[in-house]
């Protein structure tokens, strides 16, 4: 098997589950309890806050674990939009935004909010006098995504905050679940208020996420309850998934380019002009999208699955929901064929130069098989 759809999931490291299976069947106490394993799970939970505010260059105050990805992010835009609406109507974000931004901040404008989706050029990036022309003292939330989750573009996201911050009152959140273990994030540096990251696309579990939250920031409670999460997120915490998460978290290293950079040059020299590349040059290691013109995607997905290769055709969490083809890819002004025809390859540290020959060997027999199919 060939695994390359690693921005949609990651495999468990063996580690980690070994930590979890350990948690769960020995050290599994609730750690509000004041006995030993209490204590004991209470420990645990410090250690993995603690690596992840190291990774961010956070303080282990301002880190709040949650489900996933998708919650953090709700959280913030429905929260900001619930605490600051009295301040002003107005939220800015991209066109190219993941499902849990656009789905929130479509609640917002049913319930009042005036919601500005910035463009994108053809490297799917906000131009900046965009977000300087929609920014007005009315706005009370900015969230532009760091990397996109389909082709891999990174967005300037420190330029964007300091902007928002000089000239406005509004919070700036990030949603950082891509670039988080590809990109070297230090929240001090990028100046954001709130930055969202996910522990199963970093070789951690599924069902485990975190929320940066700038100390002096205050959001509404997400649960209430027995006061977890220092009151901000009530609920007994899964002590297995948080430390999963954690160690993770310490096994990340520098992402290596390699098999992406091999497989986009061979692509090229083998297809030339019957394919486009869609990740801009500006971009994550882990991303490489590409239409293969003449081809359907979902069907090349299908055939490279029988050979043992999984890719995508996008975002895995939008897939049953796309009807007119990739939100992102449209954004960036391809055509019909060129959206049609796209596949996603995402990396993980476990890919290697070998894989990519094997897969070009039978990438390039089904795209020549599907091509003679769709002349007929």
């Amino acid at each position: 098997m060939i695994y390359l759809d690693n921005s949609s999931t990651t495999r468990v490291k063996e580690a980690v589950a070994e930590k979890m299976a350990n948690i769960m069947t020995k050290d599994f106490g609730n750690p509000s309890s004041l006995h030993r394993l209490g204590l004991n799970a209470e420990k645990i939970v410090k250690e993995a806050r603690l690596a992840i505010a190291k990774k961010l260059n956070a303080n282990p105050s301002e880190i709040f674990f949650t489900s996933c990805g998708t919650e953090s992010d709700n959280t913030v835009v429905k929260g900001v939009w619930e605490s600051r609406k009295k301040q002003g109507k107005r939220i800015i974000t991209t066109a190219v935004e993941h499902p849990a931004i656009l789905e929130p901040a479509k609640w917002c404008e049913a319930n009042g909010a005036e919601v500005v989706y910035l463009p994108v050029d053809e490297n799917c990036c906000i131009r900046m006098e965009d977000l300087k022309a929609a920014l007005t003292e009315d706005t009370i939330l900015v969230s532009v995504m760091y990397v996109n989750n389909e082709v891999g573009s990174i967005m300037p996201i420190k330029e964007i905050a300091d902007y928002v911050h000089a000239h406005s009152n509004a919070y700036v959140h990030t949603d950082a679940v891509q670039a988080f273990g590809k990109l070297d994030i230090d929240v001090k540096k990028i100046g954001v208020d709130f930055l969202s990251v996910s522990g199963h696309k970093v070789h951690g579990p599924k069902g485990i996420g975190a929320l940066y939250i700038k100390t002096g920031i205050h959001l509404p409670s997400f649960m209430l309850g027995g006061g977890q999460e220092r009151g901000f997120r009530s609920g007994t915490e899964s002590v297995p998934l948080i430390a999963g998460f954690g160690a993770a978290v310490l096994e990340l290293s520098k992402f290596d380019s390699a098999p992406k950079d091999y497989l986009c040059k061979c692509i090229k020299e083998k297809f030339g002009d019957s394919i486009k590349i869609n990740t801009p040059k500006e971009s994550v290691p882990s991303v490489l999208n590409v239409s293969f013109l003449g081809c359907r995607a979902e069907v090349l997905l299908h055939m490279l699955e029988e050979e043992e290769i999984y890719v995508s055709t996008g975002s895995a969490c939008s897939s049953n929901t796309k009807k007119k083809g990739s939100h992102v890819l449209l954004a960036m002004g391809l055509k019909p064929d060129e959206v049609e025809g796209a596949i996603r390859f995402s990396f993980s540290d476990e890919n290697t130069l070998e894989q990519m020959d094997e897969v070009m060997k039978v990438l390039t027999n089904v795209v020549e098989k599907h091509r003679k199919l769709m002349k007929r």
